[in-house]
């Protein structure tokens, strides 16, 4: 559960904060349904930047945005459906983007979800604390983003190797900046580095996504109902009838909570969990090194609600690779055009997947393949975020490999779609799901400083644990509301 017990004396120098800087905290309930946001409020966004850092774009922390770069308001669900001549299945595949988010990624939801139950307690000091953001990539950027709208310091953390897009913008906004070692593979270099700030700085309060339940609960709370809004808009417009489940990479598996509500909304529907090939370590307690940029690896995040999990996939990061090229090289825009029957407008959206995207799409394909899944049959998932963050990616496949031509197009279309089998994938039973779990206890309880009995409190004590997280969020309201009404500024 998010401890919301409040700290009087914090509490009141966060307000003043607030009050002296314009800030006006957004409640989760308008993130869902954003169309109830004040007037004045949408005035102001009527002529402020998407990515402008003004305490008012903590009002876009929503799925809910127009696609614009500037003034935008609100309308349904951002979302495209995937034709099947892309995927070769029947099935409807639904993708929300994560690019009409400010930083260009739905990660900066999750960071709301961390600090600001904090800050409306009093229990993160605004005016003399640091807010420290350990990350594979995008929850860092989302971190220092609200960490900037919510005039509070941060330190963003990843690993050295992620897109240079990251770094760039990161020194624009972050009040400082630290690359660990590796990839986004090494998540442990990232929690050593987190260590020795916590016995170096004691001004630093450690957001750590991995264990957060304030990143399960907003995505449960925002992003399960705009996928489940998503998919009702499709189905009144006579689109498939059936929800039969949601795929999304594993990553912090905050994302995964979305799947709880949709599970509880739609009971028949199914959660999977995707994961590199190059590192089962769901799939296959395993190890190793990958390409799928931001989804991290080697241990299972503490709020990855395990028991409720049905299925596991495994991606060749290969294909994910390939089909970056394949989906934003002209070559291969004109191939999906000319040879495999798309649309212009239908080529041009799939720019709206980054890596980690287009390794979710996978899991759809693989998972409408493995349930033998009708036209009648609708699989969803997220598009972390988009190829803005991985132009430099592109360059320097094209000075490794050449340039890309309709002939690789080709290759990858039949290789890393219409070739996608229903192999690397495992139906989670019961003694399965409890293996995956007690995988915590090496990253948790060996690392982390947590206990046994929290870890099997958290298997056996589910209304303790996820299912009491989901009832905070009105309480949470509740508190944002107060906080709000004590600034004086609505």
């Amino acid at each position: 559960m998010i401890d919301l017990r409040i700290n009087g004396e914090i509490l009141e120098k966060n307000v003043k904060r607030a009050r002296e800087k314009g800030i006006i905290v957004p409640t989760f309930s308008w993130m869902r349904d954003p169309e109830r946001i004040p007037g004045k409020i949408k005035e102001r966004l009527s002529h402020t930047g998407l990515w402008d850092l003004d305490p008012v774009n903590l009002f876009r922390i929503t799925w809910k945005n127009e696609p614009k770069e500037r003034g935008g308001l609100f309308a349904g669900p951002n979302f495209i459906e995937l034709p099947p001549a892309l995927t070769g299945v029947k099935a409807r595949i639904i993708c929300l983007p994560g690019k009409y988010f400010p930083t260009g990624c739905h990660k900066v939801g999750a960071a709301f979800g961390c600090l600001v139950p904090r800050l409306v307690t009093g229990q993160f000091d605004a005016v003399s604390q640091k807010a420290v953001w350990p990350s594979t990539g995008n929850y860092c950027r989302g971190g220092a983003f609200n960490s900037r709208l919510l005039a509070v310091d941060s330190v963003a953390i990843l690993p050295e190797g992620m897109s240079r897009e990251r770094f760039d913008w990161l020194k624009t906004v972050a009040s400082e900046i630290i690359a660990t070692a590796g990839t986004e593979s090494n998540v442990k270099e990232i929690f050593d580095k987190v260590h020795e700030i916590r016995a170096a700085r004691k001004d630093a309060v450690i957001f750590n996504q991995f264990e957060e339940m304030g990143n399960y609960l907003w995505h449960y709370s925002v992003t399960g109902p705009a996928i489940a809004g998503a998919f009702e808009s499709l189905r009144a417009g006579g689109g498939g009838e059936n929800f039969a489940g949601v795929c999304l990479s594993s990553g912090s598996a905050g994302t995964l909570a979305s799947g709880d509500f949709l599970k509880q909304k739609y009971p028949q529907s199914k959660i999977a969990v995707g994961e590199a090939l190059q590192c089962p370590t769901i799939l296959n307690n395993g190890f190793g090194s990958h390409r799928i940029e931001g989804i991290g690896d080697k241990h299972i995040p503490w709020i990855h609600n395990v028991k409720n999990t049905d299925m596991a996939i495994a991606i060749d990061d290969r294909d994910s690779v390939a089909l970056l090229r394949l989906f934003n090289e002209e070559a291969g825009k004109d191939f999906l055009v000319k040879e495999a029957g798309l649309e212009k407008e239908q080529a041009a959206a799939l720019s709206l997947m980054g890596i980690s995207g287009i390794s979710n799409m996978l899991c759809c394909i693989k998972f409408a393949k493995y349930y033998e899944l009708g036209a009648n049959d609708v699989v969803a998932t997220v598009l972390t975020d988009s190829v803005d963050m991985y132009r430099s990616r592109l360059e320097e496949l094209r000075k490794e490999r050449g340039e890309y031509r309709a002939l690789d197009g080709a290759a990858d279309f039949a290789a890393g779609l219409m070739g996608e089998a229903v192999d690397n994938m495992l139906e989670l039973s019961y003694p399965e799901r409890k293996r995956i779990h007690n995988l915590k206890y090496y990253t948790w309880v060996e690392q982390q400083g947590r206990t046994v009995e929290e870890l099997e409190d958290q298997w056996y004590r589910q209304e303790k644990n996820f299912l009491g997280v989901q009832r905070q969020a009105a309480e949470i309201d509740s508190l944002i509301e107060e906080f709000n009404g004590r600034t004086g500024l609505l």
